[in-house]
């Protein structure tokens, strides 16, 4: 096999190099466990910086993958998402699991060359192994965080073995979609899937599919699972699982519904824009009464990704290029804001709103990121979830959808009350404590470099956004390149 064929897959054959580096270094040399956080970082620095200089367009593995700038934007949010993850987590890890920290980040790494993989897969075969590569790793560290050291306390294990069980059945559901959707079509081919005109089991198929992801992105009805797994699991690591598993999930429906599965737009459009709206809802009313943090960003991340299903419904090319705007801005910041609960819980709080209680005066820089990671969920000007949302509902007013505009903007307003009662409690509620908070230089690092990209996407937000919406064209140009071989 030639270098050109193996090309498309550069990145991802560093990674796993990398990966392989980390273990080695692991079992020679385990008494360096404290510096697996640095190894760590550094491979995915060094990935992220290769995507940049290397050409990774064309296809492999005898067209079951395709490379280009549309899994290459995957790539680079989920490389970047690892960095910031890796560097929150450093000091969390080596107080919490000594002995334990390569363990820990394998299991990081490997869960992400599993998203990495996931957007250029052509193949359903391919896409399931993908998929699972990601999934299974981040159900053992739901569950790595068994005693809660920072407070004392035992930890329940409910929210990872809902994580688990739900995993298990979004995954039965799936692959029992998909094998009618094969049956239906006779290939494995992604592009070739909805060729033909739809059949009631090939119907069947597309809504089990459409359930099973909907379970993994936390979707309403689909998303009794999160408060619960975000609250139990160590808050680093729910850090990049409230994002970067829910960007792989639009993805893989990108591949299997507009790809696949676009000529049944009128089959299936409906159902997803009545899931956006329900799960806005339902994402909004369960944040109101909420007063543990992570549990209220929880539900305003089932409510977010029903924005992010906004712009799927529109199956256009720019609400696809939107989608991908949105997810990014999303990552950062809310990766930034439960990197900030971190801080506060390290420093001997709790997930609590009280924990925030006077952060203004305690840490005025911290409590100043937060502000701006509140604001940017809300979609207040000018912060990137400003521009978010406005040009989701752009896409989607385009694409008819008015009614779900509509519904979508008067909610953002009702999600402004719990957003601003965390702001509320750091620049009005007296501390509890005079002394600033103690934060770790490396979190204190990913907290910064959130609140950086949160502030230069909503400065500048058309540099980011012309990249996601070429991304986007790139996605509709194989898409149609697809369809002319097809016929």
């Amino acid at each position: 096999m030639s270098w050109d064929q193996l090309s498309p897959l550069s990145l991802d054959l560093l990674l796993a190099g990398g990966i392989l580096l980390l273990l080695a270094v692991d079992m020679i040399l385990p008494r360096l466990g404290r510096a697996n956080a640095d190894l760590s970082a550094g491979i995915l620095a060094i990935v992220l910086a290769a995507s940049f200089v290397v050409d990774t367009g064309g296809s492999a593995i005898g067209g079951a993958y395709v490379g280009g700038v549309w899994p290459l934007l995957f790539k680079r949010v989920f490389l970047s998402a690892g960095i910031i993850a890796t560097l929150g987590s450093s000091a969390h890890v080596n107080r919490c699991y000594p002995r334990r920290q390569g363990e820990y980040y394998l299991l990081l790494l490997f869960s992400l060359l599993g998203m990495t993989l996931l957007a250029g897969a052509q193949d359903l075969i391919l896409l399931l192994v993908c998929f699972e590569l990601m999934s299974l790793p981040l159900a053992i560290l739901a569950a790595f965080d068994k005693n809660d050291i920072e407070r004392g306390q035992q930890r329940t294990p409910e929210g990872a073995l809902k994580f688990y069980l739900v995993g298990v059945t979004s995954t039965a559901l799936t692959l029992f979609g998909i094998s009618l959707l094969f049956g239906m079509a006779h290939t494995t081919n992604i592009a070739e899937l909805g060729a033909a005109d739809p059949t009631p089991l090939s119907t069947l198929g597309m809504m089990l599919v459409l359930s099973g992801l909907g379970f993994k992105i936390g979707a309403v009805p689909f998303h009794m699972w999160v408060p619960d797994t975000y609250q139990g699991s160590g808050t680093p690591f729910v850090s990049l699982l409230s994002v970067a598993p829910k960007l792989a999930g639009f993805a893989v429906l990108s591949l299997l519904f507009l790809q696949g599965l676009g000529g049944w737009r009128a089959d299936w459009v409906p159902v997803v824009a009545a899931l956006s709206l329900v799960t806005i809802l339902v994402g909004n009313l369960l944040a109101l009464p909420q007063r543990n943090v992570k549990r209220l960003l929880a539900c305003s991340g089932v409510a977010q990704i029903g924005y992010m299903l906004m712009a799927f419904a529109s199956a256009s090319a720019e609400g696809l290029g939107v989608l991908l705007f949105y997810a990014a801005g999303y990552t950062a910041t809310n990766m930034g804001a439960f990197l900030i609960v971190q801080s506060l819980a390290a420093d001997g709080g709790d997930d609590s709103l009280d924990s925030f209680d006077g952060l203004a005066q305690r840490s005025p820089g911290l409590a100043l990121s937060m502000l701006l990671f509140l604001l940017s969920l809300a979609g207040i000007p000018f912060v990137v979830g400003f521009w978010s949302k406005l040009y989701v509902f752009i896409a989607a007013w385009h694409a008819g959808l008015g009614w779900l505009v509509v519904v979508g903007a008067v909610l953002a307003v009702v999600a402004l009350f719990y957003y601003l009662q965390i702001a509320r409690a750091m620049y009005i509620h007296p501390a509890r404590e005079g002394r600033p908070v103690a934060v770790s230089r490396r979190l204190k690092l990913a907290i910064a470099i959130c609140t950086a990209v949160v502030v230069g996407m909503g400065a500048w937000p058309n540099p980011f956004l012309e990249a996601t919406r070429e991304a986007s064209r790139h996605f509709f140009a194989i898409l149609h390149a697809s369809s002319i071989s097809i016929n």
